[in-house]
This record gives C-alpha cells, structure tokens and sequence, in this order.
C-alpha cells in the first residue's frame, strides 16, 4: 500500500512540475567565499553565503552579478542559463588569472531534484519578491504508535507543487491495523525571510523582465542584457591596448565569455582587428553571445571579401537556435 502510495505521489509530483515551466539553480563557490546574487538588478540573499538556491526562475537567461564579501575579488558579472523543468548546480570557479567562471556541475529533473540542504539559502524568485532571502532548514521528527484501524478504508492526501494544490483519494483500501505498529515521519521546513519589501504594492514587487528590450527590434534573442556602454568602452580600451592580433583576440573572448554583446558591438570589435581571418572567427564565436542575433547581417560590411560573408553564413545556418 505504501508502495502504492509513493508511486502515485511521485506520478502527479511529475506532471505538475513540468507543466510549471520554471527552474532552480543553484550556485555555490568551490572554495567557499561568500557572496550575494543580484539577479537582474534585484539582490537576492540579503545575508552573503557560499551556497543560494534559486527557485521559481521562469525564464531561460537571467543577468547575475555576484558580489563577494571579499572586496579584493569585487563583483562578477555572469549570463544564468536555466533549464526549465530542472535543477542546475553550478560552481563559482577561480581560474589561474584570478576570475571567475560559472561552471555547471550538474543537471537533475526537478520531480527527482533533492530537497533543500540543511544551512542552504534558499529564494524563491519573483514572488515575494524580497530584496534579501529566505533559509530553509530541514528538521524531521518521528512518532511510533500501536494499535487502531481506518473504518472507512480510505485514504485522503494533499500536496503543493509550485503553488498549485493537488488532491489524491484512493479508497477501497484495507487499513486494518488493530495489532500492529505504525511507525509516522513527519519532516518540517521551516523558512525565514528578511529584506526589503516594495510597500506600495502589498508587500510585493513586479519581478523585472527576463531581458533587454531593444527599440524597435522584435526578432531572436541569444543572451537576455547587452554590455552598457561604460562596460563597454571599458571593454574596447583592454582590447586595443594588446599589440599582437593573438592577443586581442584572447582578450576579447575573455571579456565576451561572460557577457552579451549587441550586433552593433560585435562589429566595433571586429574592427579593432586588422586581417580579415581575425575578424571572420572573432564573427563566429561572438555569434552565441549576441542579443539581436536577427541583426546579424549587419556585420557583412566589416568584412573585405565575400567568401568571409558565405562562410559566416554557413555557420550561423549550422548554430541556429
């Protein structure tokens, strides 16, 4: 019966998490520096930490900054990718120069993801909307009882998959349990929040949109927030100031790895390049990390000859998304 029981949870747990089209990620440091996660400009765990849940992430690219306690590591900027319908573990990785990469770790369905870790913080995106966090902790208390029986031989079950509730009755069951033992386990979360709430609007927030909006262009998107343009000035002088074309090149995909540029920009960087092979693989690689990838087009004019233009389009048919 309980076998039963189990099987029949798990079976609608699976359906109503997938047809709630959202995700989890969950982002933790290697080397265990605390930090804070501003996702799209709203600050999330209002306490630094080493390891944030993300729940309720219903788009697939967020613009992340991670600002470490730290103050010689700074502020990170990161493009999130979520998986909807599952949960992503990713580390914060210190590479050799000194920065960070986003790595992902792992990648698990969301019916069969693990509960909330003990001293985990956990925020649940966009619904409260809280300019701080909420950690969860996980306590479990078991209660052994003797004797009894269910007269009526049915059972009634209830449960919340992401704020929708579901009902299961199975009837026709023999309970009987006048001489045996039952032993009960009862697991409770217990959540606590702190940060700032917007009062104007009953305690909540309108959740800022999943990316740019770009004046009058309405076509495909590859990364959710282009590079302001201080960023990106900032961006352009590191680059120039390289004197080999190698080395401009190193630099620029060091900065672009973990940004989005626009069309626009892509092409003021192929232009700090002097030969036409340069700036035909800078094209290729800055492709999936461009925002208005319909405005790709744009870039033909910074080539020289035609053949660079046919083979920048025979590669955006073979990534197309």
């Amino acid at each position: 019966m309980k076998k039963y029981l189990l099987t029949l949870t798990l079976a609608f747990l699976t359906i109503f998490a997938a047809k709630a089209q959202v995700g989890t990620a969950i982002i933790f440091s290697e080397e265990g520096e605390t930090f804070t996660v501003i996702l799209n400009g709203l600050p999330q765990n209002q306490t630094p930490t080493t390891n944030v849940k993300l729940t309720n992430l219903n788009a697939e690219w967020y613009k992340m900054k991670v600002k470490f306690t730290d103050a010689t590591i700074g502020t990170k900027d990161f493009n999130l990718a979520v998986s909807l319908g599952n949960e992503r573990s990713m580390s914060l990785h210190r590479k050799k120069g000194g920065d960070y990469s986003l790595r992902m770790v792992s990648e698990t369905p969301l019916a069969q993801a693990p509960p909330t870790q003990n001293g985990q913080t956990e925020v649940q995106y966009g619904s409260a909307a809280m300019q701080g966090g909420s950690t969860t902790t996980i306590s479990t208390q078991t209660t052994t009882s003797s004797g009894g029986s269910n007269p009526n031989g049915a059972v009634n079950m209830g449960m919340n998959v992401n704020g929708m509730g579901v009902g299961i009755s199975v009837s026709g069951v023999d309970m009987e349990t006048s001489s045996s033992s039952s032993t009960t386990t009862t697991t409770t979360t217990t959540t606590s929040s702190s940060g700032n709430m917007d009062g104007g609007n009953n305690g909540y927030q309108t959740p800022p949109p999943s990316h740019y909006n770009m004046p009058g262009y309405n076509g495909p998107i590859g990364c959710p927030y282009p590079m302001n343009r201080e960023e990106f000035n900032s961006a352009k002088a590191s680059i120039s100031s390289k004197s080999f074309e190698e080395s401009k090149m190193t630099v620029a995909k060091q900065i672009i790895g973990s940004n989005c540029l626009t069309c626009s920009q892509v092409k003021e960087v192929m232009l700090l390049f002097s030969f036409e092979g340069t700036k035909l693989d800078f094209a290729k690689y800055a492709y999936g990390y461009t925002f208005d990838l319909g405005n790709y087009y744009k870039l033909n004019d910074a080539f020289t000859f035609s053949s660079s233009i046919d083979d920048l389009n025979k590669y955006i048919e073979s990534h197309k998304r």
